[in-house]
């Protein structure tokens, strides 16, 4: 067996590590270096050792070998989840087993050592483990991942960052993954429609992960230009082309320690994926123009709302990728098949509106019609949908109520409007109705002479609602 070795030690007087292999040399060696770290180390050499030294003992960490000469390190993964839940396991595994440190992963392992192990790849392993929040129960109650009710909903989203709002069995079930996720560090795939909060789960994810306090670099595949999107991952080196008057890091040195999310994934181009998933197998970068890689890590959170599956076998997604990608899949619910969250998502999201520079004052009302509309429509959307009609109806309401005539509904729940073809829908919603109140502005402005305050009483809003719009919609 070979390891590496290189100076340095940390301390962690109060931690304890249980390793868990039948061979006595690597246990020697991964217990020697955790003492050397300041950590205090037991050892055991098969599963029933291993589950007797549990029984006596609280762990913050264990570090077990897959191969046992009575079990496996599944048996034990499995057995620490239901006894001692907030203990994570990292499995060890032999060299080129990656379908042993996949099983593990989507078993919930925080994290996998291959044979032979490297020692600095070991401190890191147990570096980030050790960093994990640890919480009790009660505590647990409270944090982003909760499942407690929302009764409080629009407090939390405005005071504790990223929420997932809902009491709904999927909305559960999504918080529940998220918590166990949070406790690992295998890539999760993000699969939902546009509008389901994709992001905001990868957010929870980081934030409740031993990398929260490192960098959460969100990409969107789909907007970065073919031509830069090299540059932009890898970064570049002054000189490297015309404009590069600087050296420069891509998203991928940003992430370094933290969380690379890439939204949209099915949108890279073909080459570009061969590239990324270098990085992934290598943990190396090197910036255009440079000739020399960095040893860079993170983790990696990818989503999309198209079928990478489907895209896999039309040939446009590479098949060693997606498996790299989607080690562990997370759903994320459409709206429209959790509408008993509807209620609670609409009193946060007002709430928030109200406290940003959409409104000031107290918001008006929902009248019983709009709030029937709202729980009755479809949303295409999704939550995003929510908040931009939500956020057009404060603007342009006549600062009394929200009636339903506000909330600029389509006649027919998730009907297409008139212009389009029946069953089809061009454009998301919102982008359609932006289309018509720009050009129902401009033709009042043009009316008036760009008068705005006759403007605004032409088409029957208030002046700083016509204001509002005209500062949203970009019309000067």
């Amino acid at each position: 067996m070979t390891m590496t070795d290189s100076s340095g030690q940390s301390n962690y007087a109060t931690k304890r590590v249980l390793v868990v292999d039948d061979e006595a040399d690597i246990r020697e060696l991964v217990v020697l270096t955790l003492m050397r770290m300041g950590i205090e180390a037991d050892s055991a050499d098969n599963v029933a050792h291993a589950t007797k030294r549990l029984a006596e003992r609280a762990y913050d960490l264990c570090l077990t070998d897959m191969r046992l000469p009575d079990g496996d390190g599944l048996m034990l993964l499995s057995h620490i989840a239901g006894q001692y839940g907030n203990t994570p396991v990292a499995v060890i595994t032999a060299y080129g087993s990656t379908d042993n440190a996949v099983a593990a992963l989507k078993a919930g392992a925080f994290d996998y050592l291959s044979k032979p192990i490297q020692l600095k790849q070991l401190r890191e392993v147990v570096t980030a483990a050790l960093s994990l929040p640890r919480t009790s129960e009660q505590t647990k109650k409270t944090l982003a991942v909760n499942n407690e009710r929302t009764s409080s909903a629009a407090h939390e989203i405005n005071n504790f960052g990223p929420q997932l709002i809902g009491e709904s069995a999927p909305i559960v079930r999504a918080r529940e993954m998220i918590a166990k996720l949070a406790r690992s560090q295998a890539p999760v795939y993000i699969a939902g429609e546009s509008g389901t909060g994709k992001e905001v789960a990868a957010r929870l994810i980081h934030n409740n992960s031993a990398r929260r306090d490192a960098q959460f670099v969100a990409v969107n595949c789909g907007a970065i230009p073919e031509n830069l999107m090299e540059s932009e991952f890898f970064g570049y080196r002054k000189g490297a082309f015309t404009g590069a008057d600087a050296d420069r890091d891509g998203y991928l040195q940003a992430a370094d320690g933290g969380t690379l999310f890439l939204d949209e994934v099915g949108d890279l181009p073909l080459l570009m994926q061969v590239k990324l998933l270098r990085v992934i197998q290598e943990k190396k970068v090197r910036r255009v123009g440079d000739t020399t890689e960095k040893a860079i890590d993170f983790r990696i959170i990818s989503a999309t709302h198209k079928n990478l599956s489907e895209k896999v076998l039309a040939g446009e997604f590479r098949q060693d990728l997606f498996y790299r990608l989607n080690v562990i899949e997370l759903k994320m619910p459409p709206l429209r098949e959790i509408p008993e969250d509807v209620p609670l998502l609409i009193s946060a999201l007002i709430a928030r509106l109200q406290a940003g520079v959409v409104a000031s004052g107290k918001t008006p009302p929902l009248t019983k019609a709009a709030q029937d509309a709202l729980a009755n429509y479809d949303y295409p959307g999704n939550v995003r949908e929510l908040e931009n009609i939500l956020e057009r109806a404060i603007a342009l309401s006549d600062g009394e109520k929200i009636g339903k005539d506000d909330l600029y509904l389509t006649e027919e729940s998730g009907t297409a409007p008139e212009s389009t073809t029946a069953g089809e829908r061009t454009q998301p919603l919102h982008e359609f109705l932006d289309v018509i109140e720009r050009e129902q502005i401009i033709k009042a402005l043009e009316q008036t002479r760009f008068n705005k305050t006759q403007a605004a009483k032409l088409l029957g809003i208030t002046f700083r609602s016509l204001r509002y719009r005209l500062d949203r919609l970009g019309i000067e």
